[in-house]
């Protein structure tokens, strides 16, 4: 989230490999998500029965990324927050290559891919005998490899393509594995980049450079939701908008099918998308500033990649008046405070949070009538107070989210060893989701895979590239 530079290099014909790097910030780590495969049918608490338990157990709270960014520093109110960098943290893809083995492009009249289940024996682990880069049935098989290299930690996945003859391509699997430490760790060994360039045996050339912005990674995010739901391959069948709250940023994407729409957004909210042998004009924007992190740092009131005037304190009327601490954000620590004598918390922070997204965010009677899902810290923070299953997901209206932040607000004050940004955050998500059009009776999808695939932006990105080869093999596409 944030601009990306993509590097293509190439070594010989059917093997091609990606550098994507980015100041942008780090996704929250993908945990396994069980249950059901399609998300359509995902459990939805009937009330917030258990909020309250789960508020006053912190350690049966299941851990956000915004708990994982912070520690509190023992014994004396005081939190420490481990980096985020800014802006949106320094974030690299490395698609290392897409290999294609007995490849043969699909007929010109037929959409490029479709999605099938793994076969039960693959499941198993199960090897077929046959020739190489050949599956059982006579099924052509190639690679999409994506390295999500963020600065917190990298993230691999490893997807297997099948083809019959003649037929079109079909996802089977993907492998994800998440490692630390992530960029950060590498930020003083920056010109040993260029070592490992010159070591490599691909071709990296001068004109290899173009730049991914977040409204591009939000339209692949847009593009992973909906192949995996199956909205690309089935004709007539509606697709799903996406939303993203990241650290910097925050991207919503949908295809409009109201003209008004169309007549009425600002510029540089449509973007073509031409994929799958069809164009999609879609609504797509990335609010660089108006991520979890960065609303922080605004709604404190501080400027972001400036420290505080002469050590200034920082205090805020959505943090507990009995709280003091220090906070860590783009390398820069904060000292931070709840505001004295606060009598209405989730109502002071409420006012304060509507001053920071005025006029910030555009609204479009559209999102009511469009199935949405949403990731990211949208998803954490619903998992950390109970609104769905941390490690299943599930279903929640956008109204959960201010019943949530009023009842942690209320209580703010006898949680102290909690998360102290809770009624800030709950109440900056609550508001955000109001100004970008969403009424309180809007049921959202809150999901971290779909058929046993991560709901990034990284399988997107990687059939958006190869359909891009598919149209210059076959220019009828």
């Amino acid at each position: 989230m944030g601009q990306t530079a993509r590097v293509s290099t190439q070594r010989k014909p059917g093997a091609v490999a990606f550098i994507h790097s980015a100041f942008a910030d780090p996704l929250p780590s993908s945990t396994p998500a069980a249950g059901d495969p399609t998300g359509e049918g995902l459990a939805r608490p009937p009330s917030l029965l258990g909020l309250t338990a789960q508020l006053e157990s912190p350690a049966a709270a299941a851990q956000s990324s915004a708990d994982r960014e912070m520690r509190k520093i023992p014994n004396n109110g005081n939190l420490k927050m481990t980096k985020v960098v800014y802006p949106l943290g320094l974030f690299i893809c490395l698609f290392i290559y897409v290999a294609y083995i007995k490849w043969h492009w699909a007929s010109a009249t037929q959409a490029f891919f479709s999605i099938t289940e793994v076969a039960s024996g693959a499941r198993r682990g199960h090897q077929a005998h046959s020739a190489p880069g050949t599956a059982a049935h006579g099924h052509e098989v190639f690679y999409g490899i994506m390295f999500d290299a963020g600065s917190t930690g990298t993230r691999v996945h490893i997807f297997q393509f099948n083809q019959q003859p003649g037929e079109t391509p079909t996802l089977t699997h993907e492998t994800f594995k998440a490692l630390k430490p992530g960029l950060s760790a590498y930020a003083d060994d920056v010109e040993k980049v260029k070592e490992v360039f010159k070591a490599s045996p691909f071709l990296v050339g001068d004109d290899c450079v173009s730049i991914m912005n977040g409204t591009d990674e939000g339209v692949s995010a847009w593009i992973t939701v909906n192949f995996l739901t199956g909205s690309l391959k089935t004709p007539g069948r509606s697709s799903v908008g996406m939303l993203d709250l990241g650290g910097g940023s925050t991207q919503i994407t949908f295809l409009p099918r109201v003209e008004d729409t169309l007549q009425t957004s600002p510029p540089g909210y449509l973007t073509s998308l031409q994929m799958f042998n069809r164009t999609y004009k879609l609504y797509s924007y990335s609010y660089l500033g108006l991520g979890l992190m960065s609303a922080r740092l605004a709604i404190l009131g501080g400027i972001e990649g400036k420290p505080a005037e002469d050590g200034k304190e920082l205090v805020s009327p959505c943090l507990s008046p009995g709280f003091t601490g220090e906070w860590e954000h783009a390398e820069i620590t904060y000292r931070i405070s709840g505001q004295k004598a606060a009598v209405n918390l989730h109502e002071l922070c409420a006012s304060r949070v509507s001053e920071i997204l005025r006029n910030k965010v555009h609204r479009t009677e559209e999102v009511k009538d469009v199935d949405f899902y949403a990731f990211s810290y949208y998803y954490d923070l619903a998992a950390n107070v109970g609104l769905i299953d941390a490690e299943k997901g599930g279903s929640l209206v956008v109204g959960d989210f201010d019943i949530a932040a009023k009842y942690v607000c209320r209580t703010a004050e006898t949680r102290l060893q909690g998360n102290p940004f809770l009624c800030m955050d709950l109440t900056y998500i609550s508001l955000l989701l109001q100004e970008f059009g969403f009424p309180e009776n809007k049921m959202l999808k809150l999901t971290r895979k779909i058929n046993d695939v991560e709901t990034s932006w990284a399988l997107g990105a990687i059939f958006h590239y190869i359909d891009s080869l598919s149209r210059q093999k076959s220019p009828a596409l």
